[in-house]
């Protein structure tokens, strides 16, 4: 019995190994798995292939996500330009907006972009409520005073209006959703999950620097 478990295993292993070979040697289809966008959108990343993830702190598939992409961009070539942009359907988005900014204001976006997700998913701490995320910040060693004018300033303020912005610009109809290059945008609903999103992201890279040489 023990056997036929390990064997059964196995098994498992082998034909989820064909399973992914297949979906990476899939080529994503225009208006299934992504849209093309036409005009293409500027892009500010040079030399290197832009990707946008438009996300929201409050999203579980964003939750979901954020490691598949961490881990992508981690392992991706020095050609690849990631940027985040908070999305805003409504005033109740703009304090997990504003916590992004803050954060990156204060230069404490890279350490506790993650524990936002974290905290507020997994231990349920309100972070979209701003006198428990002035508590937070203060817990995780950010001098709230100093947060709490970069949170409440007119430049974040401006930076909102152009998020709101960037999401008519590329049409972003929910989140999370990837744009890359300018050209293409794709999204977990479209792709079928957070997984087969960043296949279909790299595919769209692949042809995004396939069209920059052209």
């Amino acid at each position: 019995m023990i056997f036929m478990r390990k064997s059964l295993a196995a098994v498992a292993v082998f034909v989820l190994a064909l399973a992914a070979g297949s979906l990476q040697a899939q080529t994503p289809q225009l208006g299934k798995d992504y849209v093309r966008l036409d005009p293409p959108r500027p892009v500010t990343s040079g030399d290197r292939i832009e990707v946008i993830e438009f996300f929201y702190y409050g999203c579980p598939i964003c939750y979901e996500l954020e490691p598949v992409l961490a881990r992508w961009y981690f392992n991706s070539p020095g050609t690849i330009d990631l940027r985040r942009v908070p999305a805003l359907s409504s005033d109740n988005w703009d304090h997990f907006a504003k916590l992004f900014y803050a954060l990156e204001a204060v230069g404490q976006l890279g350490r506790l972009h993650w524990p936002v997700y974290d905290n507020f998913h997994f231990d349920g701490v309100k972070l979209n409520e701003e006198a428990v995320m002035l508590n937070w910040v203060g817990k995780n060693s950010i001098d709230k005073e100093k947060f709490a004018a970069a949170y409440r300033s007119p430049e974040i303020q401006a930076k909102l209006v152009a998020a709101r912005q960037m999401i008519q610009t590329y049409d972003i109809k929910g989140v999370p959703s990837i744009v890359v290059d300018g050209k293409f945008v794709t999204s977990a609903r479209q792709a079928g999950g957070t997984r087969e999103l960043m296949l279909v992201v790299d595919r769209l890279v692949e042809m995004a620097r396939r069209e920059r040489v052209k």
